[in-house]
């Protein structure tokens, strides 16, 4: 089963590191599944053995007004469709910075445009400066990017 609550990947992700695998994060709302969230999840488990995606849970989704869209249960459904994904898990808090904490990955990718370490929430900051003091390699893909947010406002919210 690919899609785990937060306590039971924290267990598996532990298995898997005293086996001696290379763990991989990826951590986002991912709202609209878009080519750009595929291309990164792909990128992102070539840089290791695992690869481990958590959600923003509904609660903390802070994308605007009828947001999320799809319910982090459908989101994570998603996500663990996708081949290239090993494990899903919905975070229990409002930013990656706990689920860094404690599921201490090897690795914990963003995508390009937060290559700059600049975002109007501060969030990426925040993850970079915990990523370093943890010792945890901070990766960015460089594959095509999409907005969710936008896309949605484009093509669907009228």
């Amino acid at each position: 089963m690919k899609v785990l609550n937060f306590d039971a990947l924290e267990q598996k992700i532990r298995t898997l590191k005293n086996e001696g695998k290379r763990i991989v994060l990826c951590h986002g709302c991912f709202d609209l599944m878009h080519p750009g969230h595929i291309k990164h999840f792909q990128s992102a488990k070539k840089m290791g053995d695992v690869l481990v995606i958590t959600l923003t849970p509904d609660v903390y989704v802070d994308k605007g007004p009828d947001r999320p869209v799809f319910s982090q249960d459908l989101r994570a459904d998603s996500i663990a469709a996708l081949e290239c994904v090993d494990y899903v898990a919905v975070n229990k808090w409002p930013t990656a910075e706990n689920t860094l904490k404690l599921l201490h990955p090897d690795i914990y990718v963003k995508g390009q445009e937060f290559e700059n370490l600049q975002d109007k929430t501060g969030k990426i900051q925040k993850e970079y400066t915990l990523t370093q003091e943890l010792g945890i390699e901070i990766k960015f893909t460089q594959d095509i990017v999409f907005s969710s947010t936008k896309l949605l406002n484009q093509h669907f919210i009228k």
